[in-house]
């Protein structure tokens, strides 16, 4: 008996896809390596489903949705991505605020967003580093899923720098204090 996958087993498996460069980079994999081994989906993949899905996965919303962690991920998608405000992060870089991704896809072409992506280096604590790592078929069903979930919300505020006391509430990063003599004992190793 021939071996056949429903619609709904394929679409399932070609959402699955995404996880792979998560699979490989867990076990020391370079990005290249496996954006390399991951095949670009199909003309007929749903890239508005599938950008919903990395959305989820990718924990995107986990900063750029208000509440979506204390909701345990219970929030209608039509609160989804509009920014942390007024939460900010505050650390060593000062403080940031989560942008609100749908207004910032309103003011991008897919072209722009391809290219912005591709090279992004924000500001902590975005890990920009797991955006650059998808594929480029990836980035676009992001772009596709944002981009129908339509402008809402409010801009972010601006990062304050370093030392500005950034307005409450703010999750920090607080360094712990080097313990004593530490400081004496780097010296030393230097001579």
């Amino acid at each position: 008996m021939p071996f056949a996958l429903s619609r709904h087993a394929l679409r399932v498996l070609l959402l699955l896809l995404p996880v792979l460069p998560l699979l490989a980079a867990c076990g020391g994999a370079t990005a290249e390596a496996t954006a390399a081994a991951v095949p670009e989906a199909s003309a007929g993949v749903d890239l508005v489903a599938r950008g919903e899905y990395l959305v989820r996965i990718a924990g995107c919303n986990d900063c750029h949705t208000p509440g979506y962690g204390e909701a345990q991920g219970e929030v209608p998608k039509e609160q989804w991505l509009i920014g942390s405000a007024p939460l900010g992060y505050t650390g060593p870089w000062g403080t940031t605020y989560a942008t609100n991704l749908r207004l910032r896809m309103q003011e991008l072409t897919e072209a722009q967003w391809l290219e912005y992506s591709a090279h992004l280096r924000a500001r902590p604590l975005m890990p920009d580093f797991n955006l650059r790592a998808m594929t480029e078929e990836d980035r676009r069903a992001l772009y596709r899923f944002i981009r129908d979930l339509g402008p809402a919300g409010e801009k972010a505020p601006p990062a304050l720098p370093p030392g500005q006391t950034a307005p409450p509430p703010v999750l920090a990063l607080v360094m712990p204090e080097a313990p004593a003599g530490a400081t004496a004992a780097a010296g030393a190793e230097a001579d």
